[in-house]
């Protein structure tokens, strides 16, 4: 007894043209024979195509609700996919497989689907130290991909060999029947079982790739980090995803890169910040000394007088703009200032001498000049 093709579907018999569709793409691309190897999915795909070949087209689907199978017998409620107004079963084969994106166009039925195929992209996430980010550089990474195999040459056929046109579809990919009915007469176009729409049959298989045409290898790459790089920012390599089919070009390698933090620096767009603590008397009196900087130390210059959390800038000591090196962010310094909780013996006096010579009082519960130092 033949299965319901809404079931095989597995959609409910209300579903619409696009919910039969999107079940359609999902079973198709599981059980597809360049896809899944496992015994019984070639039977499968055959079924879950002409399920969709008799629920996409309105008027077959309405016979095969009132009729069952009868209406649709020997290819009676076949859709004639020259005539669909949306997308036809071949084109949507075609962008599934190999790559395309078309829709039903009337006429074109028969066309072969053993032209080059485009590989698929690949991504990469690869983690950068905080300056390699900055100043950018060079980057060997290791990536696994499908090669074109160097023994048949992507043709997956037996050195020395190679495809034939397949003897059932004569290279179409596609298969036709034409019956006469009560109902009228109706041609039914499908993927050849043969070549499942190559239009080819290989008849002795390459060794090395078992007839895929591709092998899966393993290779190193240098690739060039720009400067100013970030968390998030995707570089392209051209040609290093996967290798086409049939003699078709790579996909491209996608890298995202991601930046380790460090225990200095922190970056805040193309400005970088970093902390300083000094003493409240080279606050006070005012200092120079050694900082450092992804450029390297550098001197800095603690004014006079400067209050806590007073922010220094470095002009120019900071990120690269990303496509545009010659343009830096700046470097951010904010300033702590460490207050001692005790005095020595030497200190106490000297420094109550500078509050009195101040006018501050001090002692128990002043709030003068360095707030409670002195009530130690």
């Amino acid at each position: 007894m033949a299965r319901d093709y809404y079931e095989i579907l597995g959609v409910a018999r209300t579903a619409d043209k696009e919910e039969i569709k999107r079940a359609y793409r999902r079973l198709a691309r599981k059980y597809h024979p360049d896809v899944n190897k496992e015994e019984g999915a070639e039977e499968r795909f055959k079924e879950i195509n002409h399920a969709y070949e008799i629920l996409s087209e309105p008027e077959v689907r309405a016979r095969y609700d009132r009729f069952g199978e009868a209406g649709v017998s020997s290819g009676a409620g076949g859709p004639g996919f020259g005539d669909m107004g949306d997308m036809g079963f071949a084109d949507i084969f075609e962008s599934f497989f190999n790559g395309f994106a078309g829709g039903g166009v009337p006429g074109q039925q028969g066309r072969r689907r053993s032209g080059p195929v485009r590989g698929d992209d690949l991504r990469l996430d690869l983690k950068l130290d905080f300056r390699e980010a900055i100043f950018g550089g060079e980057k060997e990474i290791r990536i696994s991909h499908l090669e074109t195999c160097s023994s048949c040459v992507g043709t997956g056929a037996k050195p020395g060999t190679r495809p034939r046109t397949c003897g059932t579809c004569n290279g179409a990919g596609q298969v036709r029947r034409a019956t006469r009915t009560p109902f009228g007469s109706f041609t039914q176009v499908s993927v050849c079982p043969t070549c499942n729409g190559t239009g080819e049959t290989i008849e002795d298989k390459c060794e090395a790739c078992n007839g895929a045409g591709v092998k899966q290898e393993t290779k190193k790459l240098k690739i060039n980090v720009p400067p100013g790089v970030d968390n998030g920012t995707r570089l392209r390599v051209s040609a290093e995803g996967d290798a086409g089919a049939r003699g078709g070009p790579s996909g491209d390698l996608y890298v995202y890169l991601f930046v380790n933090e460090d225990a200095e620096f922190q970056r805040d767009n193309i400005n970088i910040l970093s902390e300083i603590k000094i003493s409240y008397l080279q606050a006070i009196l005012g200092c120079r000394l050694d900082v450092n900087t992804v450029d390297g130390p550098t001197e800095l210059t603690i004014p006079a007088g400067t209050q806590p959390n007073t922010v220094i800038k470095l002009d120019g000591k900071g990120v690269p703009k990303l496509g545009n090196p010659a343009v830096r962010g700046d470097h951010l310094i904010s300033v702590a200032i460490d207050i001692p909780t005790k005095l020595t013996a030497e200190e106490r006096p000297l420094l109550e001498q500078l509050a009195k010579l101040k006018g501050d009082r001090i002692g128990k519960g002043g709030k003068g000049f360095l707030g409670d130092l002195f009530n130690k």
